[in-house]
């Protein structure tokens, strides 16, 4: 019994390493397919993504106690993530037909984002892992582990997410108020 108590922890971390590239490929699927532009749901996710914006910015706000640059690479990443998510709003497809509104957000823009942050996470736990097993006593593992820069990247994905959710909600806003005035 004991055996298998360490066994099913293994099996888990084991399984989930696996299916991540699924994962990946299915997010990259699910990022780049047409929808239609609903102005209840891009108005509820640029709501969700603009409170998880100052609450990162305010979390990064206190990892800076402990974390140097913290707060000043969130910032940064944050700015870079709205302006890609203004590119991501003009490289966009979109397409009017009678009362509705549909997009498809560019491939390469999709891509880009989820390579990024997949690229900057295994950099993460890699560089975790040698602070960790390197690190002098007088120094902190955390810091040294790249947090900082993890969470530029963590903030690009919400920077991105956030203006282009609140740029599909004014689109859909804007056509579906000239479908009415037809």
């Amino acid at each position: 019994m004991p055996l298998l108590l360490l066994i099913i922890p293994f099996l888990l971390v084991l399984g989930l390493l696996v299916l991540m590239p699924l994962s990946l490929i299915q997010r990259y699927r699910v990022g780049t397919a047409r929808r239609a532009a609903r102005g209840w749901l891009a108005t509820t996710n640029a709501v969700a993504m603009s409170l998880s914006a100052v609450l990162f910015i305010t979390v990064a706000a206190f990892s800076s106690i402990w974390i140097a640059n913290a707060f000043t690479y969130a910032v940064v990443g944050l700015t870079g993530g709205c302006l890609l998510g203004l590119v991501g709003l003009w490289l966009s497809r979109w397409e009017a037909s009678g009362a509705t509104l549909h997009y498809t957000p560019n491939r390469w823009l999709v891509l880009a984002m989820t390579v990024v942050v997949t690229a900057r996470l295994l950099y993460g736990f890699w560089r975790a892992w040698h602070s960790w097993r390197l690190a002098p006593d007088d120094t902190s593992w955390l810091a040294g582990a790249g947090v900082a820069g993890s969470m530029a990247a963590g903030a690009v994905v919400i920077g991105y997410y956030a203006t282009y959710w609140i740029g599909v909600r004014r689109r859909a806003h804007r056509h579906h108020g000239r479908a009415r005035h037809r």
